[in-house]
């Protein structure tokens, strides 16, 4: 077993991305984004709701600010909204979109915290969309110039980058199952749009190292490890294939420099490729892909238990009751996350891990006395940590650990249903109320990295 791994600066933050919180989608020269049109269609959002003003964080990202610092929290992950930055995608750059940026990175800096900016968040200008979207490569392109405007205006002071922000969610969700934006449903183009994705990434990568020299730049991915429901080769072969379509289907490109063999025969054998040479793969691709990571950022909120279906192809099995679920249907399940990173250092070994995003959909409106008491939340983080520690003790570099979410926000096509914030938003008077789980994340906090592994109690509520 490798030696514990205890990183010095190891930061503990909280992680939003614009779509989600920011609003004031018409105002200061913002452009439309795939994700404003998807939400105008009646049907698309569970409750039928837009994000026009979500949290409202673009005015009042100054009281935002302040959650962070009563946090305590030493890191921020924020994503940039490309439509604010460039309108249409590409061309004539909107000043104020950079000045708001700009002014967040600056106070950020000043109290003390860390900037993490994520550039994609899936919010991509509809202007791109309308030009063919991520199934041409011009987007990547176009993708690898927006990068260089932030970067120019930000890389003297933003440190970490991430390119992408789960391009399966974009890829499969977005362009295969039809669930998010842009709506579409074509699996041989989302095998398409997720190499343009990957490819951007690498493109990318290049155009920050030049404009922000000495920052650290990667990629954050969505993980489900994938279990068989039994001992039987016929699960433990769907297991093996959802492994390969959900979690190493972006993995292996990117640290292995190759699409997973046996993942592009499963694709060819359902009938979304037509041999196995990848038509969307040019000459370069896979070496922009795979140019050395500094970073890897790992989304993980449950597995998936699977058993074998018609064909062999994986289906999900429920194995805990739904009251025993998150809001979103998930099972709670910390062993997870200590088993990914652990996999993810032995199997692959990127420089350094992050957990980019953990944290759970639960729903508890405020008492009398504005009391949000999310016990369930508290526990799940709880035991998420614990895990996470686990892992850092066999000798996974783990830089830091990032609850989703700061706030309560849109949650995409799930509307204004989930919530999953340390801060309980109320979306009519956009009052911000701390729930118990913010009392308990800044005890940990304070506790520092070192602290039991059960975290604190949670006996300290704010004022």
């Amino acid at each position: 077993m490798d030696a514990p791994a205890r990183p010095a600066d190891f930061l503990w933050g909280v992680a939003t991305s614009a779509q989600q919180i920011e609003g004031a989608l018409r105002e200061d020269g913002r452009g439309e984004s795939i994700w404003d049109r998807f939400a105008s269609v009646p049907g698309h959002i569970a409750d039928g709701s837009d994000p026009t003003v979500a949290c409202d964080h673009y005015h009042r990202w100054r009281e935002d600010l302040d959650l962070l610092r009563r946090l305590g929290v030493g890191a921020y992950r924020f994503s940039i909204a490309w439509p604010r930055v460039l309108p249409d995608g590409r061309g004539k750059i909107n000043a104020a979109g950079l000045d708001f940026y700009d002014a967040l990175v600056d106070a950020l800096l000043a109290a003390g915290i860390r900037p993490f900016a994520t550039l994609y968040h899936w919010d991509l200008p509809q202007a791109l969309q309308e030009r063919g979207g991520w199934s041409t490569r011009d987007t990547a392109a176009s993708f690898a110039d927006y990068a260089a405007v932030v970067g120019r205006r930000l890389g003297d002071r933003v440190l970490h980058w991430a390119t992408h922000n789960e391009p399966w969610c974009v890829a499969t969700l977005g362009h295969e199952a039809g669930e998010h934006a842009p709506g579409h449903r074509d699996p041989a183009e989302a095998l398409r749009v997720g190499h343009h994705l990957l490819v951007s990434h690498g493109w990318a990568a290049q155009v920050l190292r030049q404009s922000a020299p000495g920052a650290a730049v990667g990629i954050v991915l969505i993980f489900s490890p994938a279990y068989p429901a039994s001992d039987g080769d016929a699960d433990r072969e769907a297991a093996r294939r959802f492994d390969g379509a959900f979690n190493r289907w972006y993995l292996e490109p990117l640290l292995r420099g190759r699409y997973p063999e046996d993942a592009v025969a499963d694709r060819v054998r359902r009938g979304h490729l037509p041999g196995p040479e990848l038509p969307f793969v040019r000459r370069g691709d896979l070496q922009a892909i795979a140019s050395p990571l500094d970073f890897l950022g790992v989304n993980y909120y449950s597995r998936v238990v699977v058993r074998a279906g018609e064909g062999g192809e994986p289906v999900a099995v429920p194995v805990v009751p739904v009251e025993e679920r998150t809001d979103m249907g998930w099972e709670v399940f910390p062993d997870g996350l200590r088993d990914l990173l652990l996999r993810l250092h032995r199997e692959y070994r990127p420089p350094v891990l992050y957990v980019t995003e953990n944290g759970m959909s639960h729903t508890v409106a405020p008492d009398v006395a504005g009391r949000v008491a999310d016990a369930r939340r508290v526990d799940y983080l709880r035991a998420h940590v614990a895990a996470m520690r686990e892992a850092m003790a066999a000798g996974v570099p783990l830089g830091g650990y990032f609850v989703w979410s700061l706030l309560d926000n849109w949650e995409w096509a799930r509307g204004y249903g989930q919530r999953f914030g340390l801060y309980h938003v109320d979306y009519a008077t956009q009052r911000r109320l701390p729930k118990d789980s913010a009392a308990w994340y800044r005890d940990l906090v304070a506790a520092g990295p070192e602290a039991d592994a059960a975290g604190p109690s949670n006996r300290r509520r704010f004022p």
